[in-house]
């Protein structure tokens, strides 16, 4: 009997042995899968760090550019807006010396009774200014005698002028300009019917 409940007992030791064995290697494939998880965990780990970081890096890229163009943006607009007030600069220092001009003009007709000297003084500081406006290639609309030009004229009267005068102008009452091909103000004339 000794002998047979050593083979039990030895039986039982084996189940529970093998049982103890299967728990036990049950416990290592979980340990093992455990593992593995922490280490693909700490796998993301690393990987998500270094994500965060190029974020972090382009967002630092974004914000400094954006705050590149905006400083680009307000310098532009402080340039041009500095051209827009200085842009006239030479046009009227160059207008000046005619306003000096009329100062002289008007305070020699005061003192003077000489109406001729009076009239060639205006006639020279019209003529200055013209010169001034030429040199910024403002010039003149010459419209009396040719046909009527609505790119150009206004017509502010009609004059029954005869069939030969017909759709010309005949008079202009306020003188037109442009600034080279641009019509800076349309001459105001009486147009023939």
């Amino acid at each position: 009997m000794s002998n047979q409940m050593s083979d039990k007992e030895r039986d039982i030791n084996l189940e529970e042995g093998a049982e103890a064995t299967t728990e036990g290697v049950a416990e290592e494939q979980s340990t093992d899968n455990v593992s593995e998880e922490q280490e693909g965990a700490n796998d993301n780990v690393s990987v998500e760090p270094s994500l965060e970081e190029q974020i972090a890096v382009w967002r630092d890229k974004y914000l400094r550019l954006q705050a590149e163009f905006d400083n680009f943006r307000k310098r532009t607009l402080k340039e041009k807006m500095d051209l827009v007030e200085r842009g006239c600069e030479g046009a009227w220092k160059a207008i000046l010396p005619i306003l000096d001009d009329m100062e002289r003009a008007v305070q020699a007709s005061q003192k003077s009774d000489d109406i001729e000297a009076l009239r060639q003084g205006e006639e020279l500081v019209m003529k200055k200014f013209e010169s001034v406006l030429q040199s910024s290639n403002i010039t003149a609309i010459d419209c009396v005698g040719k046909p009527f030009n609505e790119e150009e004229q206004e017509a502010v009267a009609r004059f029954a002028a005869g069939e030969d005068k017909r759709g010309l102008v005949i008079d202009c009452v306020q003188r037109g300009y442009k600034l080279g091909e641009h019509v800076l103000r349309y001459a105001k004339v009486v147009v023939g019917e």
